[in-house]
C-alpha cells in the first residue's frame, strides 16, 4: 500500500449506472456557479491597475504609481484601502458560508445556489454604478455573500449527482468554470482599459451581473440531488430522481445506502458538534488543511493581482493586462488536463506532480526577480526578461490548474458523510475564504517587506503541502460517496481515530432511529 493509503480497485461497492445526458446537463448548469467566483478573481486585479479607477477611488495609490522609476517597485501599490476593496469579498463569503450550511441542509442545494446568484447580481450592479468607496465596499460584500453561497453548495451538488467513476471529471467542471470566468474577466479588462473617457472600469465591474444571471437562472431549472431529497424526507422523489440520473432501474443498492446515511444523519442534532467528534477527525483535518493549503500556494495572489504584479515589475499598463490574459488562458487550458486524467490517474498523483512543479516555478520566479530587482526594488525590465517571468508564472499556473485548483474543491466535497456534509463543506469554504482574505489583505504589504522572498515563502508552503499529500491524503477515486468512510480505517495514520466498524456503527444508528 502507498504511504497515502490507496485502496485496491476491487474494494467496496460498485453501483450500476453511467453518466446520462441529464446528469451532464445538470452538472454543467450547476458548475456555472464557478463563473461568478472566477470572474471576480480576474476582474479585481485588472480594475485596480486601471489609472481612471485609481484616480477616482484611490488617488494616493495613483500618485505613488506615477512617481519616477527609481521608486521601490515592490511598494508602489501598498495601500490598506486598496487591499480592503479586493479582500472584503472573501470575508463576506466566509460569514455567508456558515448561513449557507443551514440553508443547504434544510432547503436543498439548488435554493442555496439561487440565493447566491441573486445576491451576486445585486452586488455587481452596485459596483458598476459606484460613486464612492462605500458603494464599492458594500457591493463587494454582496458579491462575497453570493460567492459564499455558491462555493458551499455547488461542489456538494456535483459530487452527489455524479456517478462514482466519473465524479472527479464532473466535479472539476466547477473549477473549469472558475478558470473560464478568470479568462473572460482578463479579456474584458484588456478591452475596457482602452475605452476613452475613463469609464471602462464600470463595464468590467458591472458585467459581473452576467454570470450571476446564468447561475441564478440555471438553478431555477435544476433538480435537487437524491441525497438532499432523502435528507429532507422526500424518499420516493429521491428514488425516482436516482433512477433518472443513473439511467437504470437497478438503483436499490445505492438507494439503500442513501437511506441508511439519511437515517444516521437524522440521529444527529448538531452536525457542527458531531464534526468535532474523534471519529470524524480525518474529515475535520481535511476540511481545514486542504482549503488552507490551497490558498498558501499563492495562486489567488497571482490571479487577482496579476496585472498589478506585472505592472510592479515593469510592464506597461496594457502589457500587464495582456500578460494576465495569457496566464488566464493557460489556467483554463490546463484544467482540461485534470478533467481528462483525474478519474484514471487519481487525485494523489495529480496533487504530487502539481506540487513539485509549483515549487520549482516559485523558486525560479523568486530568483529571477532577485537578480533583476535585488532588495531595493529599483530596475527596468527588458522584453526577453519579461517573457521569462511570464513563462515561469504560466508554469506555476498550469501546475495549480491541474492539481490543487480543482482537487482542492473535489476532494473535500467527496469525503464527508451525509450527517456532517453541509457543516463540513461550510468549514471548507470558511477556511478557503479566511486565508484568501488574509493573503489578499497582506500580499501587497508582504511584497513591499519580503520583496523577492515572498515567492520563496510560497515555494516553501508548497513543499510542506506536497509532503502532506504524500503522507496523509488517501486516494478517493472510484469510491462511492456514501462508502468513503472505509478509506480512513485503512490509512496508516488516520486508522487510530476510526476503524473499519465505522460504517457498521452508522447502520446501527440508522436501525435505532428507524425503530
Amino acid at each position: 500500500m502507498a504511504v497515502g493509503g490507496a485502496l485496491p480497485k476491487s474494494d467496496g461497492k460498485d453501483y450500476p449506472g453511467n453518466m446520462t445526458v441529464f446528469v451532464f446537463l445538470a452538472c454543467l448548469v450547476a458548475s456555472s456557479g464557478g463563473l461568478i467566483f472566477g470572474y471576480d478573481i480576474g476582474i479585481s486585479g485588472g480594475v485596480t491597475s486601471m489609472d481612471p479607477f485609481l484616480m477616482r477611488f484611490f488617488p494616493s495609490v495613483y500618485a505613488k504609481e506615477q512617481e519616477v522609476v527609481d521608486t521601490n517597485q515592490y511598494c508602489k501599490f501598498d495601500s490598506v484601502l486598496l487591499t480592503l476593496f479586493t479582500s472584503s469579498l472573501y470575508l463576506a463569503a466566509l460569514v455567508a458560508s456558515l448561513f449557507a450550511s443551514v440553508i443547504t441542509r434544510k432547503c436543498g442545494r439548488k435554493i442555496t445556489m439561487l440565493g447566491g446568484g441573486v445576491t451576486f447580481f445585486v452586488g455587481a450592479i452596485l459596483n458598476g454604478l459606484a460613486v464612492n468607496i462605500a458603494m464599492l465596499i458594500i457591493g463587494r460584500i454582496l458579491l462575497g455573500i453570493g460567492v459564499g453561497f455558491s462555493n458551499q453548495a455547488v461542489p456538494l451538488y456535483l459530487s452527489e449527482m455524479a456517478p462514482a467513476k466519473m465524479r472527479g471529471m464532473l466535479n472539476i467542471s466547477f473549477q473549469l468554470m472558475i478558470t473560464v470566468g478568470i479568462l473572460a474577466a482578463n479579456l474584458i479588462n484588456y478591452f475596457t482599459a482602452k475605452i476613452s473617457g475613463g469609464w471602462g472600469w464600470r463595464i468590467s465591474l458591472g458585467l459581473a451581473a452576467v454570470p450571476a444571471v446564468i447561475m441564478a437562472g440555471g438553478s431555477i431549472f435544476l433538480p435537487d440531488t437524491p441525497n438532499s431529497l432523502v435528507a429532507r424526507g422526500k424518499e420516493e422523489e429521491a428514488r425516482s430522481m436516482l433512477r433518472r440520473i443513473r439511467g437504470t432501474p437497478d438503483i436499490e443498492l445505492e438507494y439503500d445506502d442513501l437511506i441508511a446515511a439519511s437515517e444516521a444523519s437524522k440521529a444527529i442534532d448538531n452536525p457542527w458538534k458531531t464534526l468535532l467528534e474523534r471519529r470524524y477527525r480525518p474529515q475535520l483535518a481535511m476540511a481545514i488543511l486542504i482549503p488552507t493549503l490551497q490558498q498558501l500556494t499563492g495562486i489567488n495572489v497571482v490571479m487577482f493581482y496579476a496585472p498589478v504584479l506585472f505592472k510592479t515589475i515593469g510592464f506597461g499598463g496594457t502589457a500587464s493586462l495582456m500578460s494576465s490574459v495569457i496566464s488566464g488562458g493557460v489556467n483554463m487550458v490546463a484544467t482540461f488536463v485534470s478533467i481528462a486524467t483525474v478519474d484514471r490517474l487519481g487525485r494523489r498523483k495529480l496533487l504530487l506532480e502539481g506540487g513539485c512543479q509549483m515549487i520549482i516555478a516559485q523558486f525560479v520566479l523568486g530568483t529571477l526577480i532577485l537578480i533583476k530587482f535585488g532588495t531595493d526594488g529599483v530596475a527596468s525590465i527588458s522584453r526577453s526578461y519579461a517573457i521569462g517571468v511570464v513563462f515561469c508564472i504560466c508554469v506555476f499556473v498550469s501546475a495549480f490548474a491541474w492539481s490543487w485548483g480543482p482537487l482542492g474543491w473535489l476532494v473535500p466535497s467527496e469525503i464527508f458523510p451525509l450527517e456532517i456534509r453541509s457543516a463540513a463543506q461550510s468549514m471548507v469554504v470558511v477556511f478557503n475564504m479566511a486565508f484568501t482574505f488574509i493573503i489578499a489583505q497582506i500580499f501587497l504589504m508582504m511584497l513591499c517587506r519580503l520583496k523577492f522572498g515572498l515567492f520563496y515563502f510560497f515555494g516553501f508552503c508548497e513543499l510542506l503541502m506536497t509532503a502532506f499529500v504524500f503522507f496523509f491524503l488517501p486516494e478517493t477515486k472510484g469510491i462511492p460517496i456514501e462508502e468513503m468512510d472505509r478509506i480512513w480505517g485503512r490509512h496508516w495514520y488516520w486508522k487510530r481515530f476510526v476503524d473499519d466498524s465505522t460504517s457498521n456503527r452508522k447502520v446501527q444508528m440508522a436501525y435505532n432511529a428507524a425503530v
